[in-house]
């Protein structure tokens, strides 16, 4: 009984070494960026087949995602519609990336400015008034002087959202009682005299 025993644990033994073999591990394969003698090109790194486009990368609207028209200047005019929810959502966002430099009124007074570092310039010199929309959303994804570039915290539509903002910063604090509307002036005057 003891040899049959023997005998069985040395054919398990056995059957179980035979699958302990580096096939897998010694089997074929191009590591990146090794050469190789089987292409022509001798790069292991295939390229990429012309007009291939990642998977939620399709960006094929320019001026959406560069702030340039065709002629290769920056656009002026938003690629959607501005709304207040996308005022709204400019605002949630510049105050996350942008107010700790450029306050929450965009006059370049935030926090980490009094706590030493560079003063950006605000929002509100004639410069960055006439600008066109496009200038503001490039610096925003490109970075511009000692401001780093925002574009992989900030996703494109977000971006343009802050721009609508960033005008209606500019619309506010740069405007005088002659720039309100008639009807909405009697609205001003009726609160006035409550």
């Amino acid at each position: 009984m003891r040899t049959n025993f023997l005998a069985g644990m040395l054919l398990l033994t056995a059957a179980a070494t035979v699958a302990c073999r580096q096939d897998m591990h010694d089997q074929p394969k191009y590591i990146p960026l090794r050469g190789t003698e089987f292409f022509a090109d001798g790069r292991s790194a295939r390229p990429l087949i012309e007009g291939t486009v990642a998977r939620g990368h399709l960006d094929d609207d320019a001026s959406y995602y560069t702030a340039r028209g065709s002629d290769g200047k920056f656009v002026a005019e938003f690629p959607f519609p501005v709304t207040k929810p996308v005022i709204e959502r400019g605002q949630e966002r510049f105050n996350i990336y942008c107010a700790p430099c450029h306050d929450s009124l965009g006059s370049g007074n935030g926090r980490i400015v009094r706590r030493g570092f560079r003063h950006p310039p605000t929002y509100h010199i004639d410069r960055l008034r006439q600008a066109p929309a496009g200038y503001l959303y490039d610096v925003i994804s490109k970075g511009f002087g000692a401001m780093p570039d925002y574009a992989a915290q900030i996703e494109p539509r977000d971006r343009w959202a802050i721009v609508s903002y960033i005008r209606a910063l500019q619309l506010s604090q740069n405007t005088s009682i002659m720039d309100v509307p008639a009807d909405a002036m009697s609205v001003l005057d009726q609160e006035g005299g409550q």
